[in-house]
């Protein structure tokens, strides 16, 4: 999405939120739609089980470079969302997406902003970003 989508969609936000417009309710239903983007992933793995997890222990090798290491490390997920499983999740994380931007909104932040600050941070921290 370029810079122009993102801020089209945050005038969207802007005029449509009307009933959340206090700091605290933007706070939950921030919270709340994170929760229900992992409860429709969960539900997609203990109730369709259109996917699954099998976790274990990653093996990683200080010794090794980081694209080395990266052949070893696994997601941990396996399987193709189903199409219903898909709809609802992608429905979960508009609405987040949708919360998150009017919490934009209210602090005066462009979503656009936000997503350029963080890709040059990945570009200039590469692996290390999240260390």
């Amino acid at each position: 999405m370029s810079g122009n989508n993102l801020d089209d969609f945050q005038q969207q936000v802007s005029q449509l939120l009307i009933r959340h417009r206090s700091v605290l309710d933007i706070l939950s239903k921030t919270q709340e739609t994170t929760a229900r983007v992992n409860r429709a992933l969960t539900k997609s793995i203990t109730e369709c089980g259109c996917v699954e997890v099998s976790a274990n222990k990653q093996t990683y090798d200080p010794t090794a470079s980081v694209e080395e290491n990266r052949e070893h490390l696994g997601t941990h997920f396996h399987g193709e969302l189903c199409e219903h499983c898909h709809e609802v999740l992608t429905a979960e994380m508009g609405k987040a997406l949708f919360y998150l931007t009017s919490l934009c909104n209210l602090t005066d932040i462009k979503l656009s902003d936000v997503m350029k600050t963080e890709q040059t941070r990945l570009q200039t921290l590469g692996v290390f970003n999240l260390s």
